[in-house]
C-alpha cells in the first residue's frame, strides 16, 4: 500500500513540476565520460552547422542540418505561457494549446460556413446561460442548457475528428504533441525529411487560421485533468498552495492548469483575444533539426510563414516578487502519506550564477548519489524519496529552488526537515570536495552531450535559450561556465540563498479522524 501510493504521488509530483516547466530538466541525463577540453570541438562542429534567419514580419527561425538519418523535427516555441495570462482567465494559454489541435477553416472541418454559424450560436448561449444562472433563473437556464446542448450537437455533426493528427501519422509524423509551463508553450512533432513542405503547410495554416472548434467539450477534458491533478490530488493540492505562500505577487504563484473558477468562466472569445495578443510573429520561434537544407528551409519558410502579418509585440511582464523578508508555512491536513516541502527564492535563468544553483541542485538531489538521497533515504531512513528542483515552476524570471520528500512510515516531516538541514548547512558550512565537484561537472557536461543525440531535444533546447537567454549559442556556452564553477563559488550561493527568511516550507500530514 505505502509503496503504491509513493509511486503514484512521485508520478503526480514530476508531472506537476513538468507542467512547471524547466529548461535544464531536459538536459540531465545519464552521466558518460568526456572533459570539457575534449567536447568543445564537437560542440563548435555542431555549432558551425546552425543557421538561423528571420522573417520580415519577425518570425525567427533556427536551423540545425544533419544528415545521419533522413528525419527531421519540429518545435514551435510560442513565448507565453501560465504566467502571461490576464487576471480572472487562469489556464488561458493552457486551454489554447489543447485546441491548437482541433484544425483550420479547412481542416477538421466538413463545412466551415455552416459550423461557424454554429459555433457563434454556442458562444451566445454560454453567455446567456452564465447571465440566468447568475440572476438565479432556474427555468430560463434550463431552457438554454437543452439549446446549448441541441446546438453543439449539430456542431459535432461538421467536425472531422482529429484530422490533423491523421494527416500527420499518415505522412510518417510521429510525436505530435504540446505542453505549456509557465514560461512558455511549445508544439513539436517529427516528419520524413521528404516532407518538409507539409510541415511548413500544416504548421502555418494552424496558427494562421485556427478555429477553436469543441471549445466547450474540450473545457470538460482540462476540467478533469485539474480534478485528476490537483483536486483529488494530496500532492496537487500543495504544489498550488506552495507556490500561492511562497510567491506574493509574480504571477509564478497561479497555476498553469488555472483555477476551477476561471475556466468554468472562460469564453472562446477569451481564447482568441489571447491567442490575437501573443501568437504573432515575434512571438513565435521555430527550430528544425534534421536532414535538411538551411536554404529550403527558408524558401518554404518564406512561402508559409510570411504569410503572416506583422503584429505589434505583446506586453512585457513587468511584474517583480518582492525579496521574501521572513519565513513562510503551509500545511495541508489530507488523506495521504506525509510529505516535506521547501524551498528558496533564486534568480532567474540569466542570472551569472545560474551554472552554480544547477551543481547546487544536482549535488543536493540529482539521483541515488546525491547527498539528500543518501543521507535522507539511505543512511537516516526518514524518507521513502527525496528529490529537488532548481527551476520551479519556471525560470524565466525569478523561480524558487524546491526540495521535497516522502516521509518514510513512522518517521516525521519534523525529522525529514532535520535531516535536510543538515545537508544544507553542511553545503554552507563545508567547501564541496574536489572529486565530487569533478563528478558534477562530468555529469552536466554528459548531460550537454546527451542533448545533443536527439533531434528532437536539440530542437527544444537551441529555441529555449534562444527565448530565454537571447542566444542560442548560450547553451553551447554553458560548457565553459560549469567548468569555472568553484568549490567557494557553491558556497557562497549556498551562504546568500539558504537562509530561515528566504525559506517557505510546506507540510502534508495525514488527516486525522
Amino acid at each position: 500500500m505505502v509503496s503504491g501510493m509513493k509511486t503514484v504521488a512521485i508520478a503526480i509530483l514530476v508531472g506537476l513540476l513538468w507542467l512547471g516547466g524547466s529548461l535544464n530538466a531536459w538536459a540531465r541525463p545519464a552521466p558518460s565520460s568526456g572533459t570539457a577540453s575534449s567536447i568543445q570541438p564537437y560542440l563548435n562542429r555542431v555549432s558551425d552547422q546552425v543557421t538561423e534567419f528571420t522573417l520580415d514580419n519577425g518570425m525567427k527561425f533556427i536551423v540545425l542540418e544533419r544528415h545521419q538519418a533522413p528525419v527531421v523535427s519540429f518545435m514551435t516555441y510560442a513565448d507565453v505561457g501560465g504566467a502571461n495570462e490576464p487576471p480572472g482567465q487562469t489556464g488561458v494559454a493552457h486551454y489554447l494549446e489543447h485546441l491548437a489541435f482541433k484544425g483550420t477553416e479547412r481542416i477538421g472541418t466538413r463545412d466551415f460556413a455552416a459550423e461557424a454559424l454554429l459555433l457563434e450560436r454556442l458562444d451566445q448561449l454560454f453567455d446567456q446561460l452564465q447571465t440566468a444562472r447568475a440572476a438565479g433563473d432556474t427555468e430560463g437556464a434550463t431552457q438554454l442548457q437543452a439549446e446549448f446542448a441541441a446546438v453543439a450537437s449539430e456542431a459535432n455533426a461538421y467536425v472531422k475528428q482529429n484530422e490533423l493528427g491523421l494527416i500527420v501519422s499518415q505522412a510518417g509524423g510521429v510525436g505530435l504533441n504540446a505542453n505549456t509551463s509557465a514560461d512558455a508553450t511549445r508544439y513539436f512533432y517529427s516528419f520524413p525529411a521528404n516532407k518538409l513542405e507539409l510541415w511548413m503547410s500544416l504548421e502555418s495554416e494552424r496558427f494562421l487560421e485556427p478555429v477553436f472548434r469543441e471549445f466547450f467539450q474540450e473545457k470538460q477534458v482540462i476540467l478533469e485533468e485539474r480534478q485528476m491533478r490537483t483536486d483529488n490530488s494530496p500532492v496537487g493540492r500543495m504544489v498550488e498552495a506552495f507556490l500561492e505562500t511562497a510567491f506574493e505577487v509574480h504571477p509564478y504563484r497561479q497555476p498553469v492548469i488555472g483555477y476551477e473558477a476561471d475556466l468554468q468562466n472562460l469564453r472562446r472569445q477569451d481564447v482568441q483575444a489571447f491567442f490575437d495578443t501573443y501568437y504573432v510573429p515575434n512571438n513565435l520561434t521555430l527550430a528544425v533539426v534534421g536532414d535538411v537544407n538551411p536554404k529550403e528551409v527558408k524558401r518554404l519558410a518564406q512561402i508559409y510563414f510570411g504569410r503572416y502579418p506583422a503584429r505589434p509585440a505583446p506586453p512585457a511582464l513587468t511584474v517583480s516578487e518582492p525579496p521574501q523578508t521572513e519565513p513562510r508555512s503551509i500545511t495541508l491536513n489530507l488523506p495521504s502519506q506525509p510529505w516535506y516541502f521547501e524551498g528558496y527564492h533564486r534568480p532567474a535563468i540569466t542570472d551569472p550564477d545560474n551554472s552554480v544553483y544547477e551543481l547546487i541542485a544536482s549535488l543536493l538531489s540529482d539521483g541515488r548519489t546525491s547527498r539528500l538521497y543518501r543521507n535522507l533515504v539511505e543512511t537516516q531512513r526518514v524518507a521513502l524519496s527525496a528529490q529537488g528542483s532548481s527551476s520551479f515552476p519556471g525560470d524565466k524570471y525569478p523561480h524558487l529552488m524546491l526540495f521535497y520528500a516522502l516521509s518514510a512510515p513512522d518517521r516525521s516531516v519534523e525529522e525529514v526537515a532535520t535531516a535536510l538541514h543538515q545537508e544544507i548547512e553542511r553545503l554552507k558550512t563545508e567547501p564541496v570536495d574536489e572529486v565530487d565537484l569533478d563528478r558534477l561537472k562530468t555529469q552536466a557536461r554528459a548531460s550537454l552531450l546527451r542533448s545533443l543525440d536527439s533531434n528532437s531535444g536539440m530542437a527544444r533546447l537551441l529555441v529555449e535559450y534562444q527565448v530565454k537567454t537571447g542566444d542560442w549559442r548560450n547553451l553551447f556556452r554553458e560548457l565553459d561556465e560549469i567548468a569555472a564553477v568553484t568549490a567557494a563559488d557553491i558556497q557562497r550561493v549556498a551562504q546568500a540563498t539558504f537562509t530561515p527568511e528566504n525559506c517557505t516550507v510546506g507540510k502534508i500530514l495525514p488527516q486525522t479522524s
